[in-house]
């Protein structure tokens, strides 16, 4: 006989971790499922230097401030810590260690959620949260079957020491690709970005206070009508302080138009010119990971990325998502903004049609 629950949150990160506060501020019974050994999401696996964008006192998940300074950026292993200290004061049903592997509907309507070591729970309610990070996106690039010098994803790359003194051409423009290529050519590595536009610089900070600041303050943070200006524009945006921009001036890393194919050893720009690479890095970001729903009619697109509407399914009653980019604004997949997407959902989720509201009454 499977578990029961009234809410089953697959992931343990910082999505899953909200949703499960969210949960039980509205007295509902939640396991959460977490795949790795620690509730701690994506974090661990980013590379070593990560600096987080926004500060300590905007990267807060619900009910605990991050600690150390307010102003400070956090780094990946504080991120890491911090996570682990929210579970740890939150006291929800928490199961590291437990894969989905598959989310079925049941006779009674509920939803049986499977794992790859064979438990089984059920519940009238499940939140994938394992959020938009979790699988690394490798896009389909001219001759790239034919490259003979190494490939990596930025979700590979952890420190500059193995990747020094080479020739490297970092494929993207946001703000981790920027980063690393800074790294790395401090290292000395000799680094392109290659990008279809051009990069786009945002400052840091606005009359001396950080722009995320600014951004809650005007509400664009969380407003959905924000993002033509928020994700619009010519290029990528790349929060920078200056020093970045200072940097790539240099002409190390240097920025380039997006290179026409690859050719064994040889990528070929442009401009026609040629050139040999040792290392192609992709920092092209990441997908959804949420393959364990293709069995529910509905729940995801021809591409196999979630359907959604603010984060609810239309087409499964009672099946919702969590930390998805932009699932309802700027700040959705953000330690800030992912608490309040959460108590958006489960509100949504309780209210709405099907399973949900038929487990309630029998519980009255």
């Amino acid at each position: 006989m499977a578990d029961r629950s009234d809410v089953v949150i697959i992931g343990g990160g910082q999505s899953g971790l909200a949703t499960a506060h969210a949960a039980r501020t509205m007295g509902l019974d939640a396991v959460v499922l977490e795949a790795a050994g620690t509730p701690a999401g994506s974090w661990p696996h980013y590379y070593d230097s990560l600096t987080l964008f926004s500060p300590a006192r905007r990267s807060a998940l619900p009910g605990r401030p991050f600690p150390g300074d307010p102003d400070g950026y956090p780094v990946r292993d504080e991120v890491v810590a911090y996570l682990a200290g929210y579970a740890a004061a939150l006291d929800a049903d928490i199961r590291t260690g437990h894969r989905v592997d598959r989310v079925t509907v049941t006779g009674s309507g509920e939803y049986e959620i499977g794992t790859a070591g064979g438990a089984a729970l059920r519940a009238p309610m499940v939140v994938a949260a394992t959020g938009a990070f979790s699988s690394p996106h490798r896009p389909g690039l001219p001759g790239l079957e034919s490259f003979t010098g190494t490939v990596l994803h930025s979700a590979d790359y952890r420190r500059p020491g193995p990747l020094a003194g080479r020739r490297v051409v970092i494929v993207g423009g946001g703000n981790s690709a920027v980063q690393i290529a800074i790294e790395l050519a401090a290292a000395g590595s000799r680094v392109t970005l290659a990008t279809r536009r051009p990069l786009r610089f945002l400052p840091q900070r606005v009359l001396g206070r950080d722009t995320h600041i600014w951004l809650q303050r005007t509400g664009l943070d969380t407003a959905p009508w924000a993002r033509p200006l928020l994700a619009g524009g010519k290029g990528t945006p790349v929060m920078d302080t200056g020093a970045y921009r200072a940097t790539i001036a240099t002409g190390n890393p240097d920025r380039r138009p997006m290179f026409t194919r690859l050719d064994g050893d040889q990528v070929e720009w442009a401009d026609g010119t040629r050139e040999r690479v040792e290392v192609l890095l992709l920092a092209t970001g990441y997908r959804p990971g949420v393959d364990y729903l293709a069995g529910l009619d509905g729940a995801l697109d021809t591409g196999g990325r979630p359907r959604h509407r603010g984060g609810v399914s239309p087409a499964c009653p009672g099946l919702g998502f969590a930390g998805l980019e932009w699932q309802r604004s700027f700040a959705s997949a953000t330690l800030r903004g992912v608490g309040a997407d959460a108590r958006h959902v489960l509100d949504r989720l309780r209210k709405g049609p099907g399973p949900v509201r038929a487990a309630e009454r029998a519980r009255r």
